[in-house]
């Protein structure tokens, strides 16, 4: 699901850049470990790209506490299962372009097109772009999704500390969070009957002597 979600905005982000204006292969958006991209092969590879990358999560602990159940009053049954586990995650978009200028202006598009259209559903993403963008295995596709980024203002500190684990040199740059992404696995603890109505007898005990 999480693969489905970052290759939908990979494709949607590269068709807004060919339609921007048609420039060659400098367009291109990878989605791509940026330290491993980096220290491979010279670099060679994720240079003169817009590179997605995924750096962290967090979990979104104001919907822990969700129903455990799902109520069906078609079939006046309930079905029990785990909560979905909803997390943000933090996506980086880098522009390693080999000319200064051409990364900035390359990332400048791709913050103008993310400014233009931040949230992404199953009805607002092209449909050539969800079939090209699903993984083979059906589990692991999103079926009904609702992708929001949000622009992420890092402080200095964290900058450092995310270009030192990434092991690379800073190259322009922007953060996005990327919520609320539900995971979960369709299984079913138990299913049960729905209590419709609840019978009471009362009966009032003799207080006579016997």
């Amino acid at each position: 699901m999480l693969l489905h979600a970052l290759k939908i905005i990979q494709a949607e982000l590269e068709t807004h850049l060919v339609a921007y204006g048609p420039t060659g292969d400098e367009g291109k958006v990878l989605l791509e470990n940026l330290s491993e991209g980096l220290t491979s092969n010279g670099g060679t590879g994720t240079r003169d790209r817009l590179v997605v990358s995924l750096v962290n999560y967090r979990e979104e602990k104001a919907l822990k506490n969700l129903p455990t159940y799902v109520r069906n009053d078609a079939t006046l049954t309930a079905r029990y299962e785990n909560q979905p586990i909803y997390l943000n995650f933090l996506v980086l978009l880098t522009a390693t372009h080999s000319s200064y200028e051409k990364a900035v202006l390359y990332l400048s598009r791709g913050i103008r097109f993310f400014q233009s259209k931040n949230v992404f559903t199953q009805d607002t993403v092209a449909p050539t772009t969800l079939l090209a963008a699903q993984p083979l295995n059906a589990l692991d596709r999103l079926e009904t999704f609702k992708l929001i980024l949000d622009l992420y203002s890092p402080s200095l500190e964290e900058v450092n500390h995310l270009w030192g684990t990434l092991g690379g040199k800073q190259y322009p740059f922007v953060l996005y969070m990327l919520r609320l992404l539900d995971l979960k696995f369709e299984a079913i603890d138990r299913e049960s009957g729905l209590i419709t109505e609840v019978l009471s007898d009362f009966y009032h005990r003799n207080s006579g002597v016997n």
